[in-house]
């Protein structure tokens, strides 16, 4: 572990980046340019007395976790990503951990959509990262381990987790989960982590057999659905779907198909803003 190196690069980072490519509003009274210690800690989801003793080279070797939480906080591209972990005396994820890192470039479009849901997921479902707006949605995705991770095998193993949808929707959302997930193990035949996962939810639902024996294939890139949500309760939504040229990421962007739809996520927003700090509860 490079102690200074790393002191050095986290420092040089955080004063590079504008609060408000972050979210954080820009005031007259700030005296730096960049972000401030305590903002670079509330966005990585760690003490603001780590953060100091990281940048003044006294810390203990940070976990890949933790460090995955500060290429996202410090909007890190993936070669600025690759180096923080060298530093720190990691290995750089491989390619499967990578894509569990949600890329600069989306991520500062999760900020640039200010009130508007987005979230970033991986190809096989996986939330990466998602805006408040998001969290206010649905819960806080992000902290799901093992097959969690992925809605597909939440929605096919939790009975809570298709508690969001209308019952008469439920069998179209399952055949879109299905379909792509079919798409995504086309896409990466041989790869064990895909493999697994299909594996252990035929082992784990008969309804999923039933829809992966019918071979249906189908990115997801535009949709209506409807969200049963337990503060405002019935939501519209349209959701848009933009993917990164290699397919391994995407942007998802869920807007209100109509009038009431928009009053009540107005609502939510401002329910959302008098909880504050607290986070939401996982929907899922």
């Amino acid at each position: 572990m490079q102690r200074d190196q790393l002191a050095d690069f986290l420092r040089r980072r955080r004063a590079a980046i504008r609060p408000t490519e972050v979210g954080i509003a820009d005031g007259s009274r700030r005296r730096t340019t960049g972000l401030r210690r305590e903002e670079v800690a509330m966005l990585a989801g760690m003490s603001v007395d780590y953060v100091v003793r990281l940048e003044q080279g006294r810390s203990s070797q940070p976990s890949p976790q933790l460090l995955g939480a500060l290429a996202r906080a410090l909007r890190l591209s993936d070669d600025e990503r690759d180096h923080l972990f060298h530093l720190a005396g990691h290995r750089p994820p491989p390619a499967d951990g990578t894509a569990r890192l949600a890329r600069a470039g989306l991520m500062r479009m999760l900020d640039l959509l200010g009130r508007t849901p987005a979230l970033v997921l991986s190809d096989l479902g996986e939330v990466l990262a998602q805006n408040r707006a998001a969290m206010l949605l649905t819960g806080d995705h992000t902290g799901f381990s093992g097959d969690r991770r992925y809605a597909v095998h939440r929605w096919f193993t939790d009975p809570a987790a298709r508690a969001v949808a209308p019952v008469q929707e439920q069998e179209h959302y399952a055949r879109q989960l299905v379909a792509d997930l079919r798409a995504a193990a086309g896409r990466r035949t041989g790869d064990p982590a895909v493999a697994g996962l299909v594996e252990r939810l035929q082992a784990a639902s008969a309804d999923f057999r039933r829809l992966w024996a019918e071979h249906q294939v189908a990115v997801r890139r535009t949709d209506r659905k409807t969200m049963l949500h337990p503060r405002v309760g019935r939501l519209l939504l349209d959701c848009e779907t933009l993917i990164t040229p290699d397919q391994s990421q995407q942007l998802l962007v869920l807007t209100p198909a109509d009038a009431e739809t928009r009053e009540r996520l107005d609502l939510l927003w401002v329910l959302g803003i008098e909880d504050f700090p607290t986070d939401a509860t996982a929907a899922q």
